[in-house]
């Protein structure tokens, strides 16, 4: 079995790794877009390293986009292989993908209005709503736990991660010849204790990991001072300096945290009374494929929802959809927070209230998640004193905040946590590490030795290994 790095070697997107077997089974594990470059980024999404009707399966780790999201593209160019990933993955893709494609037609039309294109070729987007709609013949939902044969001689399991809804490490065992061999790719790995989704679950000793190291050089704040932290910060924004709370945030997973943890805060009484607004179509939807996978909760939540409660809804909470609701929440001048999509700041609702509100001092910004470096949100979050948001300069004089706690990614105490399963596994042969920015895959791999793994290795764009 060949193993070819494709995507997210030196960055945190763009998720790609190509197995081929002797006998020429071609299995692709994630499909992600890059992101977070601008222009450059649609390039490097263009340019896929591998023919898409030679893909027999892709094995899909979760929904995110930056692991998903070019699953369309090559649908449109010819795949017609199998998507594997559990039964919640895909009815979150058939929201995202989507929404994915529409995004992609609105930012290329306009992008085509541009004085400097004018008398030129027009550019295609890379695909539409079209064709994410009908790339969802392709997949097929398999439980977690469930040892699957998807040819006679290779099998995968999903294990949880705890990262999103639906998020699964996949265990994939190939024989050749006499010769029998395991890879785990765990995708990206979530933190322990979360208030909605279980803890990630070991995997049985493999020969080959491919591992995430996004928070690989750092550590979070602990979770169970994150609903302290979120409180002060409500208070402070919305009480003492009587403004608007921007939050941005992905639309699923960080979203629904983040509404969880304000209706725990109101049913302990340390909630002002303010109005809150989930302002993303995404963001409603999504909640709403949540409340549908209920067996993907832990313990935790699933007692609150005992009571009757929806975890998701309470009230002074409203879930926007329209576009003239959405505009009416930047004329009002009455303090409330606002939940609204991309997390990085980079397209969606939250740009335009972004832009209609950072320039006040009243308004509060906080990050409560990853922004890649290039982003919009790295940017208003180092402190730039001047940012462009839709092509114009803003003065950034807004209060800035920042809670990690609530990050989708375990740091790097977490991440050795997890592959600890593999400690005293006699047959481990590599850990290859992925998904990090700059060197944060090496200070990673340097953790990793000192716990004991010692065979991690940082794998280059497009190398090949075989795995014997």
């Amino acid at each position: 079995m060949k193993l070819d790095f494709l995507g997210a070697t030196e960055e945190v997107t763009g998720s790609k790794f190509m197995l081929t077997s002797k006998n020429g089974v071609k299995i692709l594990l994630d499909c992600g877009m890059y992101q977070g470059k601008g222009l450059e980024t649609d390039g490097m999404n263009r340019d896929l390293g591998f023919a898409p009707e030679e893909v027999d399966f892709v094995l899909l780790s979760h929904a995110h986009i930056d692991h998903s999201g070019l699953i369309p593209y090559i649908y449109k160019l010819g795949f017609r292989g199998k998507v594997f990933c559990t039964p919640a993955t895909r009815d979150l893709c058939a929201i995202m993908l989507a929404d994915s494609g529409r995004i992609q037609e609105a930012d290329v039309k306009q992008f085509n209005k541009k004085p400097e294109r004018i008398g030129k070729e027009p550019i295609e987007p890379i695909y539409n709503e079209k064709d994410a709609v009908e790339c969802m013949s392709q997949f097929v939902g398999l439980p977690l736990g469930l040892k699957f044969n998807i040819t006679p001689d290779i099998s995968i399991e999903f294990f949880e991660t705890g990262h999103m809804l639906g998020s699964a490490a996949i265990f994939i065992t190939f024989k050749e010849g006499r010769k029998t061999r395991t890879l785990c790719y765990t995708g990206d790995v979530g933190r322990y204790n979360k208030s909605i989704l279980p803890d990630p679950v070991a995997f049985p000793p493999a020969d080959y990991v491919i591992t995430e190291s996004t928070y690989g050089d750092r550590k979070h704040s602990s979770l169970h001072d994150a609903d302290q932290e979120l409180m002060l910060v409500v208070k402070d924004a919305c009480t003492k300096r009587c403004g608007k709370l921007l939050i941005p945030s992905f639309a699923i997973g960080r979203t629904q945290e983040i509404v969880y943890t304000l209706h725990r805060l109101k049913e302990a009484g340390n909630l002002p009374a303010i109005d809150c607004y989930v302002d993303s179509p995404l963001a409603c939807s999504a909640t709403n494929i949540y409340r549908m996978h209920s067996e993907n909760f832990n313990s935790e939540i699933r007692e609150f929802m005992e009571n009757s409660k929806d975890p998701f809804g309470f009230d002074n909470l409203t879930y926007v959809r329209s576009i003239d609701e959405s505009k009416r929440l930047n004329t009002t001048s009455k303090p409330c927070i606002v939940i609204s999509a991309s997390g990085m700041m980079e397209a969606g609702r939250i740009k335009h209230h972004l832009a209609n509100n950072i320039d006040d001092p009243k308004t509060t910004i906080l990050c409560v998640g990853y922004c890649a470096p290039t982003t919009l949100g790295a940017k208003i979050m180092r402190g730039d004193k001047v940012v462009s948001i839709f092509g114009e300069e803003y003065t950034v004089k807004a209060h800035l905040e920042r809670i990690d706690a609530y990050s989708g990614h375990g740091d790097y105490t977490e991440l050795i946590q997890y592959l600890s399963c593999q400690k005293g596994n006699k047959k481990l042969k590599k850990i290859f590490i992925v998904h990090g920015e700059g060197d944060v895959r090496k200070t990673y791999a340097g953790h990793l030795k000192a716990a004991g793994l010692k065979k991690a290795y940082v794998p280059s764009f497009r190398e090949s290994f075989e795995l014997v």
